[in-house]
């Protein structure tokens, strides 16, 4: 008899569960890491840019463990933002400042129009031991400090949307709530 597959994404990948910053696996491995601040150093003079860069390749070197680099695209939600701007705009009365309040505005919506992302960068890591697991964490923090990076650890949200443009190409996929009668 054929073993019938699953249409369903959900029922072939691994994962039981999503907690307290880490991806538990049907084989009992948990899934973390860290979330970096992203850093342009290439506004910086040459010799800190190298100091950066020299600092990651003996960062890198130093990690005994396997371990993956992953770079994933969030949605940029301004509406917060655009909001407390069309408020700015009603209450102010001077038509030089309403003038550039409503160039912010504009901009912004053609942000929002654009589908703008931020790209986050992440290192992860499998472990089954809970200290391990905690000793990799600093690892990782304190040697991305040392080269003057800041990071921590993955939080539920930030696996989610790793989750999200791994298995969905980076589209975003809010579907909304299914309600049945």
């Amino acid at each position: 008899m054929a073993k019938k597959t699953s249409k369903y994404t959900e029922n072939w990948i691994p994962i039981q569960s999503i907690n307290n910053g880490m991806i538990l696996l049907d084989n009992k491995y948990f899934v973390t890491g860290v979330k970096i601040m992203p850093r342009n150093i290439f506004i910086l003079d040459e010799a800190s840019q190298n100091a950066v860069l020299n600092g990651l390749k003996n960062f890198y070197n130093q990690i005994d463990f396997e371990f993956w680099l992953v770079c994933a695209d969030r949605p940029v939600d301004i509406t917060v933002y655009l909001s407390q701007l069309q408020l700015l705009y009603n209450q102010t009365q001077s038509p030089a400042i309403r003038k550039l309040v409503m160039e912010d505005i504009n901009k912004g919506n053609s942000f929002m129009n654009n589908n703008v992302v931020d790209t986050e960068y992440y290192i992860l890591f499998k472990e089954k031991n809970p200290d391990m697991i905690q000793k990799k964490l600093r690892l990782l923090i304190n040697g991305l400090s040392g080269c003057g990076l800041i990071a921590s650890q993955t939080t539920n949200d930030d696996l989610r949307v790793i989750l999200d443009n791994f298995l969905n190409g980076g589209v975003n996929t809010e579907f909304g709530t299914v309600v049945a009668l």
